[in-house]
């Protein structure tokens, strides 16, 4: 779901283009690292360690009264980067699990919610991260983004739904790869590797 996570980051940007369009160009910047932000802890306690779906909202809310309060390119960033990484965490609750074949939806986790200290059970409104439905979310999101950006910034957005495009063909093997590229890892090495890698087994 990355790519859909970092267009939904920028599109939340979207009305500076009219309010404020001398903040529209770092808006849409910081909403697209809000949004790739909390998947940085993909390798290192996914959508645990960077992930905070009740703290970032918070955080957003008062950094958007601060933006409104006293407006600049420092304030405007924090808030769109803050709301970027507040929807994405919270979007993970809709989509499907942390197992490496997320389709077979075992698993219980979705995100940890750090402010009741337990993990969210995916609702799967999109099955997994690379779905069909998955696309269609990233290619609605980019259609307004297309039509109001220009030069560089229009180029981000074409390369990242075609970067959605080719993970939702790739998905599944992808999957299969990882797996068996486990398979090769040695065993002193396999306790560091994220849960999903070392329960899931090999390719089936």
């Amino acid at each position: 779901m990355l790519p859909t996570h970092v267009l939904g980051g920028m599109l939340l940007a979207a009305p500076l283009v009219r309010v404020a369009p001398e903040f529209a160009t770092i808006g849409f910047i910081a909403g697209f690292l809000g949004g790739l932000f909390p998947d940085l802890d993909m390798y290192v306690g996914h959508r645990k360690t960077l992930h905070y779906p009740i703290y970032y909202t918070a955080a957003s809310g008062v950094a958007l009264v601060a933006a409104l309060v006293s407006p600049s390119a420092l304030t405007v960033a924090l808030a769109l980067f803050l709301a970027g990484a507040a929807v994405h965490s919270l979007a993970d609750m809709y989509g499907g699990g942390l197992e490496l074949r997320p389709w077979e939806g075992t698993s219980d986790r979705a995100v940890y919610d750090h402010y009741r200290s337990r993990w969210v059970a995916p609702r799967r409104g999109v099955r997994y991260d690379g779905a069909v439905e998955d696309l269609a979310l990233s290619v609605g999101l980019s259609l307004p983004l297309l039509f109001l950006l220009g030069g560089s910034l229009r180029l981000v957005v074409a390369a990242t739904l075609a970067v959605a495009v080719v993970y939702t063909a790739l998905r599944r093997h992808l999957a299969e790869l990882a797996a068996y590229a486990v398979s090769f890892v040695p065993a002193a090495a396999t306790p560091y590797l994220p849960d999903r890698y070392r329960n899931d087994g090999p390719p089936r």
